[in-house]
């Protein structure tokens, strides 16, 4: 079993770029897939972006395609969220999720673990 914990969240202008990282403990982080998501006020929880175990292999919805990008630092056992041009829109509670198969996926049910959160707001 592997427990998560986010942090870097933050109040940010619109624009501005904030890094978010899932650190993972009990186990290697590599040996899993781990997927962002992201619960704004009244909205369902959506996918934002992953990384595949194995081969590192990345995934994104389109609305972040190009701004955001997710990447595994195997040394320190964590998975970050660097996150460029943020909009107001971006606002919402964002939440790392590990998975043991290779496969990148955008349903949350895919995932048996989660971490607790971590705000992101960004002012206009």
């Amino acid at each position: 079993q592997v427990q998560l914990v986010e942090s870097g969240g933050g109040l940010v202008q619109v624009g501005e770029s904030l890094t978010l990282s899932c650190a993972a403990s009990g186990r290697t982080f590599s040996s899993y897939t781990v997927a962002w998501f992201r619960q704004a006020p009244g909205k369902e929880r959506e996918f934002v972006a992953a990384i595949r175990r194995g081969d590192d292999s990345t995934g994104y919805t389109n609305f972040v395609k190009g701004r955001f990008t997710v990447s595994r630092d195997n040394a320190k056992n964590t998975v970050a969220l660097q996150m460029n041009s943020l909009k107001p829109e971006d606002t919402a509670v964002y939440y790392c999720a590990a998975q043991a198969i290779s496969r990148i996926s955008s349903y949350s049910r895919h995932y048996d673990y989660w971490g607790q959160g971590t705000q992101v707001t960004v002012s206009s």
